[in-house]
């Protein structure tokens, strides 16, 4: 794995990339419609929907797209997309079980994969409408009684002193 594909899978940066992607702005060096297309169905062929989202039903494709257009290099940029292009979504099985993943395309298609399964699992939707996490788990009860503590055990623990 590059290094550019580990940094994508540090918390922080799947945060910048999930706020990119809210914020509507596709990159401007970005994958052209073609090449999202081509993830958004490879992707879904990864994740499909079930009784849970798909990838691209919660937004991965464009997740994929920041990473791939803001954090690669510009040479890394150019080799995911040189084997994005070799990818055939309809027999992703046969790279799936390819025996040397260091070869186009089963490169990209396992740079792709992290890349998605790592977007849906940081998804918001999936974060909490299938993983249920919380961000603060418990709740804040502002009227919760509390209890006072004894006279006796405030004095000493009611040992005597004789």
């Amino acid at each position: 794995m590059s290094a550019t594909t580990a940094l994508a899978l540090i918390p922080g940066e799947a945060v910048a990339a999930w706020t990119r992607v809210a914020s509507g702005v596709r990159p401007a060096n970005g994958l052209t419609q073609a090449q999202l297309e081509r993830v958004t169905a490879i992707a879904d062929a990864i994740l499909p929907r079930t009784d849970t989202p798909s990838a691209s039903d919660v937004g991965v494709p464009d997740f994929v797209n920041v990473i791939v257009s803001e954090n690669y290099r510009d040479t890394e940029r150019a080799a995911f997309v040189a084997g994005l292009d070799q990818i055939d979504p309809e027999n992703i099985a046969a790279i799936e079980n390819a025996t040397d993943r260091r070869a186009e395309p089963a490169r990209t298609y396992w740079r792709l994969k992290g890349l998605v399964i790592h977007g849906y699992f940081t998804s918001e939707r999936v974060m909490k409408d299938v993983l249920h996490y919380e961000v603060m788990p418990g709740k804040f009860d502002g009227d919760a009684p509390v209890p006072l503590k004894s006279a006796r055990a405030t004095r000493g623990g009611g040992h005597s002193h004789a």
